[in-house]
């Protein structure tokens, strides 16, 4: 266009012909028109092979799932019905199941109740009369199977003899109680092995087990003068010891002051997690009975000084049956806790 707005003198003037320069301008306008319509060509290639990518690329869905009915179509109302015929009849195969089900559960509580009743009604005519029949047979087999298990248990628990143990760590250790405390071993030394509060539960525990005692140390043994005999109160109870190893039972040892001074009653019970047993009703003589004790010791040398003033005033100076061992570790004030062991002696 340029070039068709130049005068012919101009293109004279350069030595150039108005047919040449027409031609040239007729040249770069068809290339223009060429190269304009390559690229249109060009840009549709590439949009359709775009879309076949896209058709041939993308991830198609394993199960073929059956398109949803539209509202708006012909066959759209038809397959709504269908569908929700579908539906309500998987509700009510539910429902019968449901149904067949619960029936089952009648039959078996019905079945189940007269059963009991049989048995109760047994239960009160037998009790009616003198024991004989079958069903007594049976409750006296069923009350020996029970006496032999409680007595299993017994002869199976540290009650008697002692068992071998594979180390220390299968000790079950004892727990001491009073009227008022109970003290637990298995808290260690860390801590005060006193339980505060007592529970409720082993608290009711304690007191079944001496109101069973006392029981059996006023009940009169053959060949005694019940008049003579001592009248025991839970004011003589002294302590108890008692620990429970898991698949046998509870053992519990009661101590209670005797007719003298020097005499003691202990019994022996075991709950084979069942009725309380009585195993030992027996008195213990400490008249001639030597009493150990053990004292670990590392430093501390007041508080083992203080130790040793309550140990004179209480045991030496009231009993003196009494053996005292001082295990020492380290070397640290040995020659203190020495010289006090000597001036006790």
């Amino acid at each position: 266009m340029y070039l068709q707005s130049l005068p012919c003198t101009a293109l004279a003037a350069q030595g150039k012909t108005p047919d040449v320069a027409e031609g040239r301008a007729m040249f770069r306008r068809g290339l223009v028109a060429w190269v304009s319509r390559v690229g249109v060509v060009l840009t549709v290639a590439c949009c359709c092979l775009s879309l076949l990518y896209v058709l041939a690329c993308s991830p198609h869905s394993e199960e073929s799932q059956a398109p949803l009915p539209r509202a708006n179509a012909p066959t759209g109302k038809e397959g709504y019905q269908a569908l929700l015929q579908e539906r309500e009849e998987q509700h009510r195969h539910y429902i019968s199941s449901l149904k067949k089900q619960i029936s089952q559960l009648k039959e078996a509580l019905q079945e189940r109740s007269e059963q009991l009743k049989s048995v109760q009604d047994s239960l009160e005519r037998a009790a009616g009369a003198p024991p004989v029949g079958l069903l007594d047979g049976a409750a006296e087999r069923n009350h020996a199977d029970l006496q032999e298990f409680l007595r299993s248990q017994l002869g199976r628990a540290e009650v008697h003899s002692g068992v071998k143990l594979p180390s220390e760590y299968a000790v079950v250790p004892f727990e001491s109680f009073t009227l008022q405390k109970v003290y637990q071993l298995e808290m260690g030394l860390t801590r005060h092995p006193e339980e505060k509060p007592v529970r409720k539960d082993r608290r009711d525990e304690l007191s079944e087990t001496l109101e069973t005692a006392l029981q059996a140390l006023n009940t009169p043994r053959d060949g005694d003068n019940p008049q003579q005999q001592k009248a025991y109160s839970p004011s003589d109870f002294m302590e108890g010891i008692s620990r429970t190893e898991k698949d046998k039972g509870t053992l519990y040892e009661l101590t209670f002051k005797g007719d003298r001074s020097q005499e003691f009653r202990r019994l022996v019970f075991f709950r084979p997690f069942g009725p309380l047993m009585k195993v030992k009703n027996e008195r213990v003589d400490t008249a001639n009975m030597l009493i150990n004790i053990v004292v670990p010791l590392a430093k501390r040398a007041d508080k083992f000084r203080h130790f040793m003033h309550n140990f004179r005033e209480v045991c030496v100076r009231q009993d003196g049956r009494i053996h005292l061992t001082v295990v020492y570790f380290g070397k640290d004030q040995m020659s203190e806790v020495k010289g006090i062991l000597e001036n006790t002696s």
